[in-house]
């Protein structure tokens, strides 16, 4: 049996339970979100995105990651919110069956404190076969699974974020009991991001320019 197998298994609970076609497993909500606003980037050409000013610092770094700008604006959200300018959306503190949001790369996290608690971890969810197929290249250092570097074909951004086959044997024997409905995590302690300069400097002209396409 193959290590890894595990990973491949558990991706399909994640996508049958959130209701998508395809789920990609990484070790972070955060590389999450990070390699689906990379691609993102790419794919639509997408320099500015908007963030709730209160969420975890780890989303505004990965958008700056990214070679994105942010605009904060203000969002009582609950579960999950979207990240406008982009189909990507952050479900860190939501988890429930048939949660997926069609056309979206749906982010989710398995850190200790959230509903899949393996204690590290993260998956994109997805009904786009290509961008699911993409993802998982990005994830593995831009190669291709199963094929040795000397014969793959290097195309795609590379990261080292895929999920380890230990974690998800946890993430499946903790799938194997989760309830077909969880209640929403709260979210408190978030500092305003819109007040550290590292995530507003130098983009007033773009933020112009996004709030009049919103408008258009």
């Amino acid at each position: 049996m193959n290590p890894y197998d595990n990973v491949r298994e558990l991706e399909k609970r994640i996508a049958e339970y959130a209701g998508s076609k395809y789920a990609v497993a990484l070790d972070s909500c955060s590389n999450a979100l990070l390699l689906s606003l990379v691609y993102a980037k790419q794919k639509y050409n997408i320099r500015l995105v908007e963030l709730p000013k209160y969420t975890y610092v780890g989303v505004a770094y990965a958008c700056l990651n990214a070679g994105l700008k942010i605009k904060f604006r203000d969002e009582n959200w609950k579960g999950c919110y979207q990240i406008l300018g982009t189909n990507i959306i952050d479900s860190a503190r939501r988890f429930y069956r048939g949660m997926y949001i069609k056309d979206t790369l749906y982010c989710l996290s398995c850190h200790w404190s959230k509903h899949l608690k393996i204690g590290r971890g993260g998956f994109i969810c997805t009904d786009d076969l290509n961008a699911c197929e993409i993802l998982k290249k990005m994830r593995f250092d831009g190669r291709t699974e199963n094929i040795k570097p000397t014969d793959d074909n290097f195309i795609y951004p590379g990261f080292h974020c895929y999920a380890l086959p230990e974690e998800a044997a946890r993430g499946l024997m903790l799938m194997a009991s989760m309830p077909d409905y969880n209640d929403d995590i709260p979210w408190d302690g978030y500092a305003d991001l819109s007040k550290f300069p590292i995530f507003t400097k130098d983009h007033k002209s773009d933020i112009k320019e996004f709030d009049d396409k919103l408008l258009s």
